[in-house]
């Protein structure tokens, strides 16, 4: 069905002229994606397969040109206008480092990464065509089987573990790093540390998969290729090892002929049209953030996949001011931050984590049956030695929040409390402090402020706010508008147990299969 042409909005497309991007006010879509991350680039190409045409809408920016330093992405040590999304400062998750604060001023411009501030939680979010594939440390994690009921129980798990996790790993192109090198490579000395911790103290220690290009890194870390990974490219885009979204699942759709898409472009209404489908507002901005025109375009279906926030925050206003009435009352329900909470350790000095790491991530603890906690060894490539292992917990943390419109100040709200991080704190400590008392280790006080220990003030994780089968029908068709779709991580209720991508674009891969065969044939 993957493969066969469809009849849309009663005209055969297989004949039509390719999809021209940017998009051009007055067109008419049969499909329009909102957003180019997981759940968009997924809808895109099988739609594209299928006989579709598609416009994609990116808020963020194509990257595709390099700078003035030859280089598309920046450095995470050396942050730039590159950087951040339209911020006159940078907003590190990590702060302080030696006491000393680290953030800088740079100038405002459409950069790769949002630090979008509510007022219990900083999300931060991926800017740019291939979304949050392009700033993540690309850990492809499929949750344990015996979990994932817990986390969408209306989804067939037996059917996702034969069919589309499957299928997603393929199309990420999700690999596990050779260990025989990884046991020797100085690179991720850090990880043996974190390893030799974690299973003194009874943890278990597991290896995750990855996105990483792993033969590219053994060639960057024995110096015979322009080094990437190992020269600290993670949070601002990764220039060369990293399969990300534009390598594969994009590269594929645009391939079709089928797809184009509009970077600095952002949807602000979708409306049903008085003749049929929907009538869509899209603003093109600069790289100031300016908005530079307003089209008007129309389009017969349209999917919605601008992430967590960005799906939430748009159906939520919608509803309130009448444009979607009727739209049922789970829209901007069940947000979660996947139970997200840093930490750093000082280790002896006699362990040692090196002065080069890389910065993608190959293993983690798993603490969550006993203690609601996974943890990722995550490195800390400051380019100089720390003595110091740094973690990224996912925890069980049962808080939900809600998005609102306030109409006073015209903006979408988020229910989120900062006391609710002390759930995943506590679940955090039920590794970490066993792990200080074994080896004789305090909490690095350095990181997050002045003697702070957690990062419990963000999340890389953003999930729900148009839950599955609550918001949405089973497969994601927004109840109360036949054509409209939701496609990304809002459909899971807050938490995935693990890094969340890989479960998003398996969920996207049912999904798309569901409506294309039942709603376009």
């Amino acid at each position: 069905m993957l493969g066969a042409a469809t009849v849309l909005g009663g005209q055969r497309r297989a004949s039509a002229a390719p999809p021209v991007a940017p998009i051009a006010s007055g067109s008419h879509v049969p499909a329009l994606v909102i957003g180019t991350g997981y759940g968009g680039s997924v809808t895109a190409l099988r739609l594209a397969q299928a006989g579709v045409d598609v416009h994609m809408i990116e808020m963020g920016m194509a990257w595709d040109t390099p700078g003035s330093d030859g280089k598309i992405f920046a450095n995470t040590r050396t942050p730039d206008q590159r950087s951040y999304w339209l911020r006159t400062k940078t907003k590190q998750p990590l702060s302080n480092f030696l006491g000393f604060p680290i953030d800088k001023n740079i100038p405002k411009y459409t950069g790769i990464l949002d630090a979008e501030d509510f007022a219990g939680i900083t999300v931060y979010q991926g800017r740019g065509v291939g979304g949050g594939s392009l700033v993540n440390g690309g850990m492809a994690v499929t949750p344990q089987q015996s979990r994932f009921s817990q986390i969408l129980p209306s989804v067939n798990a037996s059917e996702m573990y034969s069919v589309y996790y499957p299928r997603a790993n393929a199309g990420l192109g999700v690999t596990n790093v050779n260990q025989s090198w990884w046991e020797n490579a100085s690179c991720y000395q850090y990880s043996r540390v974190g390893r030799k911790h974690a299973q003194r103290s009874g943890f278990p220690y597991v290896f995750v998969p990855n996105v990483y290009d792993w033969s590219y890194m053994e060639q960057e870390l024995a110096g015979n290729v322009p080094k990437s990974a190992v020269n600290a490219e993670v949070l601002y885009g990764n220039n060369h090892g990293k399969k990300h979204l534009q390598k594969n699942y994009i590269a594929q759709a645009e391939a079709t002929g089928r797809v184009a898409i509009s970077p600095l472009h952002k949807v602000t209404s979708v409306a049903p049209a008085s003749t049929g489908g929907y009538t869509v507002t899209v603003e093109q901005i600069n790289t100031a953030g300016d908005t530079v025109a307003t089209k008007t375009v129309t389009a017969d279906r349209v999917f919605f996949a601008a992430g967590s926030v960005g799906t939430s925050k748009l159906l939520v206003r919608l509803k309130a001011t009448g444009v979607l009435p009727n739209l049922n009352n789970e829209v901007g329900k069940g947000w979660g931050d996947n139970g997200n909470v840093m930490c750093g350790r000082a280790n002896h000095l006699w362990d040692p984590t090196g002065t080069v790491q890389s910065s993608m991530p190959t293993t983690g603890i798993d603490n969550w049956d006993a203690g609601g906690a996974f943890a990722e060894v995550a490195p800390l490539p400051t380019g100089i030695e720390t003595w110091a292992s740094f973690y990224l917990s996912i925890t069980a943390n049962p808080h939900r929040a809600e998005f609102s419109w306030n109409a006073a100040t015209g903006k979408v709200d988020l229910s989120w409390q900062t006391s609710w991080k002390q759930s995943s704190i506590t679940m955090a400590k039920t590794i970490f402090d066993k792990i200080n008392k074994k080896e004789g280790t305090i909490y690095r006080t350095d990181l997050f402020g002045v003697y702070k220990i957690w990062g419990d003030h963000l999340t890389y994780h953003p999930l729900g706010g148009a839950v599955l089968n609550k918001a949405t029908d089973n497969h994601g068709r927004l109840h109360g508008y036949p054509g409209l779709y939701v496609m990304d991580g809002s459909l899971i209720p807050g938490n995935t147990t693990v890094n969340p991508f890989v479960t998003i674009t398996a969920l996207a891969e049912r999904n798309i299969e569901n409506i294309i065969l039942n709603d376009l044939a």
